[in-house]
């Protein structure tokens, strides 16, 4: 597994980059750094995994920290789509646990934000044998999602309607402006500037605006077959079976629903947290992030 051409170089000292196959024609780059029981960090939109610097160095302390660039995203591979499942977020869960496996860990804790939360999710559901500790960042479950947005509060989430039309148009639209696109969601979820530095900034609009159809084709996934997916566990009444760890921003004060509530429906062992420290907040507060993280492990 030879370190690819990567962002990861500016991650935390210690941390190696690999490139690890883990479906036919798919391989995920990956920064893995510490030793002890596994952790694997996914990232969220529009990021990579250098959203987890600051969370991963703590982590690597006492646990083996695993940080990919999920498909379509950084410097992992962008599959061309072949079909709705190609950018589904089982067939992203499946990557994450055969990265893991591959690396020697048949058996880890989950942690995800945004994208990576979804993914993390449908993991958890998926493949409970392998998912020991599952915590979500600032982000509900596909179909709760589609739920609670409604009226003129749903144009906060503007771009899951973008994406969601049929392929053609939305990449056609952000590939036109890609940094412009990008950079809208890191400066209005950002709160302050100095959450994300220019030089991250910088690498997280380069490696969005390289991956347009892909991040649209994972954006378009869970307007379809994600859905369908959590609809069919929903009614077979399927529920995350380990401790599960939620860290949100206060959105049903905005929007009108309980967070706790909707995940609770899903994990029965459940600890949730309300943050304010706006959407990136590995970044903002990875002090806060990192003690939930291991609160979970302890538990």
């Amino acid at each position: 597994m030879e370190p690819p051409a990567s962002l990861a170089s500016a991650f935390h000292p210690g941390f190696e980059v690999v490139r690890v196959p883990v479906a036919p024609g798919v391989s995920l780059s990956a920064a893995v750094g510490g030793t002890g029981s596994p952790v694997v960090l996914l990232h969220g939109f529009p990021q990579t995994h250098l959203m987890w610097r600051h969370v991963a160095g703590e982590l690597a302390r006492d646990h083996t920290v695993i940080a990919p660039d999920l498909r379509g995203y950084g410097a992992s591979d962008k599959p061309e789509v072949t079909g709705e499942d190609t950018y589904a977020k089982r067939t992203m869960a499946a990557d994450v646990v055969a990265l893991a496996a591959e690396l020697g860990h048949p058996r880890f804790a989950l942690v995800g934000h945004d994208r990576g939360a979804l993914v993390a999710f449908r993991a958890g559901l998926d493949h409970p044998g392998a998912v020991t500790h599952l915590a979500c960042l600032d982000v509900l479950p596909t179909l709760d999602m589609w739920d609670v947005l409604r009226g003129r509060e749903a144009a906060v989430a503007f771009h899951l309607y973008l994406m969601a039309q049929p392929p053609g148009l939305p990449e056609t639209m952000i590939g036109n402006s890609a940094e412009a696109f990008f950079a809208h969601f890191l400066d209005v979820w950002g709160g302050t500037p100095d959450v994300i530095p220019d030089q991250v900034r910088a690498a997280y609009l380069r490696a969005s605006a390289a991956a347009v159809p892909s991040i649209v084709a994972d954006y378009r996934a869970s307007a379809g077959v994600d859905v369908a997916h959590d609809r069919a566990d929903r009614e077979a009444g399927a529920r995350l079976t380990m401790p599960v760890a939620v860290v949100q921003q206060d959105w049903g004060a905005r929007l009108g629903f309980d967070g706790a509530a909707r995940w609770r429906a899903w994990a029965p062992r459940l600890a949730h947290h309300t943050v304010d420290a706006g959407h990136f907040m590995a970044e903002a507060a990875p002090e806060r992030i990192t003690e939930v993280i291991r609160e979970l492990l302890r538990g």
